[in-house]
């Protein structure tokens, strides 16, 4: 079995990457650049990993994302949100429109099926999660399922879009992470792109929420002493 993972170096993908590392016989990974604030962050995070791993690294620019006016790309201002906030589904999903990336997914999974398709290789590994579909309906279930029927009919080798973590929330993507030790400490969640992790983006807090609910300290903090 061959995988074309979809490695942005954020804790799903990266958890994700090594499942796909530990099943399959070969893994290519792809990481986009798009114009999101991290996107310095999230390539160097994923070329060390690929670099730890000895697999193949592809790095895609999409430009014209950029032209987009959104808090991820285009300047938009970030949306503030606090931790007891995190459940509050009204205010989850204001946030979630804030930060979309129009038919992100679409396009990154396509390009994925293009390259799977040219080199013959079985799936297309993303880190979509139960905990990201509450608000983001690109990670759904009922999208990958649409997906992969639509792949049927647009390609000829017909990849399919395999979603290990589909079903799990943060806590349980932390816990599967440290089991299969994959590697966290070179996975990045922030929103920005600075030295250290922001700490108060909503990546953030999720992912220091998921460490405390399994009583585990963030590799990648201890790694750069925060």
């Amino acid at each position: 079995m061959k995988s074309i993972v979809l490695l942005s170096s954020g804790l799903d993908s990266t958890v994700a990457f090594k499942e796909a590392f530990n099943r399959c016989d070969e893994v290519v990974c792809v990481t986009f650049d798009y114009g999101q604030r991290a996107h310095e962050k999230e390539i160097a995070f994923a070329k060390t990993i690929c670099k730890r791993f000895r697999v193949g690294h592809i790095i895609i620019s999409l430009p014209w994302y950029g032209t987009f006016r959104g808090a991820l790309t285009g300047g938009g201002v970030m949306p503030k949100i606090s931790g007891h906030e995190l459940d509050d589904k009204e205010i989850t999903q204001k946030s979630a429109e804030e930060v979309w990336v129009p038919a992100r997914n679409v396009v990154f999974l396509s390009i994925g099926a293009a390259l799977a398709e040219n080199y013959k290789y079985d799936l297309i590994v993303t880190g979509f999660d139960a905990e990201e579909a509450a608000t983001f309906p690109d990670n759904t279930p009922e999208f990958v399922e649409h997906f992969n029927e639509m792949l049927k009919f647009g390609t000829l080798t017909h990849p399919t879009v395999y979603t290990p973590l589909i079903s799990m929330n943060k806590a349980d993507i932390v816990r599967r992470g440290l089991e299969i030790d994959a590697p966290l400490e070179w996975s990045w969640s922030c929103y920005e792109g600075k030295e250290k992790p922001c700490g108060v983006c909503e990546s953030c807090l999720r992912r220091k929420r998921a460490f405390d609910m399994v009583g585990a300290k963030d590799p990648l903090l201890e790694r750069i002493g925060v």
